[in-house]
């Protein structure tokens, strides 16, 4: 039996954060049903930004946030697909959304409202910026509030350079798991108290908590954002080799290491008498602002290997290392293959790769990837299970409160 095989759910939402989140639900058993507009989420048309084909039948832009789901089209704005809208959820555990609380209740479909309605619904929304203060009805996405307003780009860069170019979604898919716990947890609690729950998750907050060990350094005077040159540990950094690939090492005993970590890396001239006498300390380094020049060093010695040679080297030797993998890497990589990191999924173009949730339960396996479909391709389905006649669905979509399956366009 799967987790969460059993709990219903039902999905307003849009992009990543939060369908991700509904996706992970349906992998851990939960039955989604997800409802769009007429327009539909916008996600459908997203292949295109990131230069990969978006049709009915093969679209992993809109896939790798919405797996194991039904798609039901409703416009809410009419009483008749809000009606449509509260039978779902009448049958729900738990209402996921990342629309903006000031446009759920112009619907109808805010907390208070379907508190009163539904009282064991678990009501979980994604935000931007949070509940309250003065962004919180500001429209928001990962990079604007997670990489942005919560401190990564500033944080992270290598200073003096431009901020990183993150793959899109970063902050999304982290949020992702983020309200799927929270969701969990309000489940266990209902379960003890028969009451529903709010769980919100923002991409602000959620950002901040990440980088919690430089948030609590940086008022004792750590600086950020750190320059690679600068380490306080220059066996702590990256490396281009001379292919042109970046090696991430990380030996935090710098004292111990030092002969060896030169040694390795065929670098005599660190390895002198006055050499050691001027580097070898971590804290005298430090003091005397010499990392600079330990860098350099390693830049120097690094320069001279291909990154499988570097590795090689620093591996047979027991020196923690890794290569700092691009996504062709990882398709390769017998690491993920072996724990599933990566499913393959058949396309019509054939097998391409999905990154997998990283929570697995040891009773239930591999988890299913079924791909939904075409906008509204569950809608007659649907409504014909919560009760509706042949004649009744007819009129919904005829007057526009329900749309049936509608193949998607492109631009």
């Amino acid at each position: 039996m799967k987790p969460l095989e059993g709990i219903k759910v039902v999905d307003l939402t849009t992009y990543l954060a939060a369908p991700t989140t509904v996706r992970v639900l349906g992998e851990w058993g939960a039955d989604c049903v997800k409802i769009e507009s007429a327009k539909g989420d916008p996600a459908r048309t997203q292949g295109a930004v990131f230069n990969m084909p978006y049709n009915d039948d093969e679209n992993l832009a809109f896939d790798v946030a919405n797996l194991n789901k039904k798609f039901i089209t409703l416009n809410l704005k009419d009483p008749k697909g809000l009606e449509i809208a509260y039978r779902l959820l009448a049958e729900a555990d738990v209402f996921v959304t990342n629309t903006r609380t000031k446009s759920l209740k112009k619907l109808g479909l805010d907390y208070d409202t379907l508190k009163e309605k539904f009282p064991k619904l678990i009501f979980a929304q994604v935000l931007g910026y949070g509940e309250n203060g003065p962004e919180k009805d500001t429209a928001g996405f990962d990079v604007t509030c997670y990489m942005a307003r919560g401190g990564v780009f500033g944080t992270t860069v290598n200073r003096g350079d431009a901020p990183m170019i993150p793959t899109n979604g970063f902050g999304d898919f982290q949020v992702s798991l983020a309200l799927a716990s929270g969701i969990c947890a309000a489940l266990y609690g209902r379960d003890r108290s028969g009451k529903g729950e709010k769980v919100t998750v923002s991409l602000h907050h959620a950002a901040v908590y990440a980088l919690s060990t430089g948030l609590i350094s940086a008022q004792y005077g750590n600086q950020y954002p750190k320059n690679r040159t600068e380490v306080v540990n220059p066996f702590n950094d990256v490396f281009r080799t001379s292919d042109g690939k970046w090696v991430c090492i990380c030996c935090p005993e710098y004292d111990r290491d030092y002969e060896k970590m030169f040694t390795v890396l065929d670098a005599p001239e660190m390895l002198t008498d006055e050499a050691k006498e001027k580097y070898r300390r971590c804290e005298s380094i430090n003091a005397n602002g010499l990392n600079q020049e330990v860098v350099a060093a390693l830049d120097r010695a690094i320069a001279k290997f291909t990154r499988d040679e570097l590795m090689e080297r620093l591996k047979a030797n027991d020196m923690p290392c890794e290569a700092c993998m691009e996504p062709e890497d990882i398709y390769k990589d017998e690491q993920a293959a072996a724990n599933h990191i990566l499913a393959k999924i058949p396309y019509p173009s054939g097998e391409r790769f999905m990154p997998t949730n990283p929570i697995r339960f040891g009773s239930m396996g591999e988890p299913e990837y079924v791909i939904g479909g075409s906008q509204g391709a569950h809608t007659v389905e649907l409504m014909k299970h919560l009760g509706y006649s042949d004649a009744e669905i007819e009129e919904a979509i005829t007057s526009g409160a329900a749309t049936g399956e509608t193949k998607l366009k492109k631009l």
